[in-house]
């Protein structure tokens, strides 16, 4: 049986990001950001919208904290929390070692209150993702916010960071890197504890947003499919890899429309691949950049859709 696509209209470009209300009034509503800096909580029916807030930047992804704030990873403003109720915008976390972080992507809160959250690059803002992407500068890095207010990076080197998630025991981190087609895993506890492998590798596209499921799963985008010519690129000459990024946009490499979602257990197993025709049902949708399984449904959210979007398995 196909998977049934249903989208759901945002007034706003480029929801990037979903994250699913666990309790109380907002529970089972679907929270997004948009290029604009509007951040808004749709109901679990499409039916509703609300404005809720303004970040004043880029919102991208959304994490509910242990206070049931809404945890914003802005990529102009850094770490924000929102407070659902009145809107009111809280800045948390700008600078790593003093300086100002470029591209503040995605998060994931532990039940310490811990943050782990991802900086794609040094060298390359959300507005020119593309060079980092191709330039394959390697500058992504994974931070951690401790409950003191301390950011210290944990893994640096990285292939433009991307999604962030923990393990359902939370003895590993997981952040996807966006330009190996891979997701690392940072042990934390165990024998194993400050080690670093892959908890998956040669994906059949490029990764973006990750999130761990209502199913305690760890459920991986893939937001365009393998490029080879991007990837010969990402590997040849420094010069070239500029020259390609100078190109009028219309010539430069462009993401595959696509709508393909995996999820994968702990242990780095395959569960689910879930791989929608983007023009289903009438229903045009493509680069999905955000995830979130929550019972039973999976939400969607795109870097270059107004809406949201949601598939019943």
């Amino acid at each position: 049986m196909t998977p049934t696509l249903t989208t759901h209209p945002v007034p706003g470009y480029g929801a990037e990001d979903v994250v699913v209300g666990g309790h109380g009034a907002d529970e089972g509503a679907v929270f997004t950001g948009t290029a604009d800096g509007s951040v808004f909580r749709v109901s679990h029916d499409g039916a509703k919208v609300d404005r809720i807030a303004g970040t004043q930047g880029r919102p991208l992804g959304l994490e509910f904290d242990l206070d049931g704030r809404l945890l914003v990873c802005d990529a102009h403003r850094g770490l924000l929390r929102i407070d659902v109720r009145t809107g009111g915008v809280e800045a948390v976390a700008r600078d790593v070692g003093g300086r100002p972080m470029r591209f503040c992507n995605n998060a994931a809160i532990a039940s310490d209150d811990t943050v782990w959250f991802s900086d794609s690059s040094t060298k390359f803002g959300v507005d020119d993702w593309k060079s980092d992407f191709v330039q394959n500068t390697r500058t992504g890095r994974l931070l951690r916010l401790d409950v003191d207010g301390t950011v210290t990076v944990v893994l640096d080197g990285l292939a433009f960071a991307n999604g962030v998630a923990l393990s359902r025991a939370e003895d590993f981190v997981a952040v996807a890197e966006t330009g190996a087609r891979t997701v690392v895993r940072r042990w934390l506890t165990g024998p194993n504890a400050g080690a670093r492998d892959l908890l998956c590798s040669d994906l059949p596209g490029y990764p973006d947003n990750i999130a761990r499921g209502s199913d305690g799963l760890i459920w991986v985008t893939i937001a365009s499919p393998r490029d080879s010519v991007v990837e010969r690129l990402q590997t040849g000459p420094v010069v070239l890899r500029k020259l390609a990024t100078r190109l009028p946009e219309r010539l430069q490499p462009a993401p595959k429309r696509t709508v393909r979602v995996q999820a994968y257990d702990d242990d780095g197993r395959l569960i689910h691949d879930v791989d929608v025709d983007p023009n289903s049902q009438g229903a045009a949708y493509h680069m999905v950049t955000g995830v979130r399984e929550y019972q039973g449904r999976i939400w969607l959210g795109s870097l270059h859709e107004a809406a949201i979007a949601v598939i019943d398995l």
